[in-house]
């Protein structure tokens, strides 16, 4: 639909939560709650779909849609149930699983999450030139860890990858130039 709408002319841009290129209503399985998402998850052949736009630069940026939430929203029925995934600090490793699959090369997956998104916005920024504002996520793409309540800096535990593998973590974070976050060694 956006190759369409831009062949016709319209500016027209997209992203894509990063959950949505990995999960597929086959993880409802069971009414995991922390799977109740808006917009909800659908087929893997939607989930393939949404991938292949990424790869063809149909959709220009790849978001957290982090949605933190205290562990009594996800207590009740499926339905009840607030929606959402704590989505921030498995954006990294879940970007980079798509290097892996082949979906993305490095260079793809970081201008999806840095300058396509300010491309999106009409900022200049997510880029590194001469006099451009310094903002920059330090981060080793090989680090494993695990996700668990005890390792997530966010309040929000709701995340259906909790307890799976990741490879990829942030170590600082620079903002306008300023070190705003840093990685204590023991987390």
């Amino acid at each position: 639909m956006l190759a369409a709408a831009r062949g016709r002319g319209v500016q027209a841009s997209g992203d894509v939560a990063i959950h949505q290129l990995f999960l597929t209503e086959d993880d409802l399985d069971g009414f995991d709650a922390n799977c109740h998402l808006v917009p909800p998850l659908r087929t893997r052949a939607d989930r393939d779909a949404l991938r292949h736009a990424l790869a063809a630069g149909e959709i220009g940026a790849i978001c957290s849609d982090h949605q933190p939430h205290d562990a009594d929203a996800k207590l009740l029925p499926f339905p009840e149930t607030a929606p959402g995934i704590s989505g921030l600090e498995t954006l990294l490793p879940l970007a980079l699983r798509l290097v892996t699959e082949g979906v993305l090369d490095l260079p793809g997956v970081v201008a999806r999450l840095t300058v396509g998104p300010a491309e999106i916005l009409g900022l200049d920024l997510g880029h590194l030139s001469p006099g451009a504002t310094a903002d920059v996520c330090l981060f080793d793409p090989n680090e494993g860890w695990i996700p668990t309540p005890d390792t997530l800096l966010s309040h929000g535990e709701n995340s259906p990858f909790l307890h799976t593998q990741m490879h990829g973590r942030v170590r600082a974070t620079v903002l306008d130039g300023r070190i705003v976050f840093e990685r204590a060694s023991d987390r």
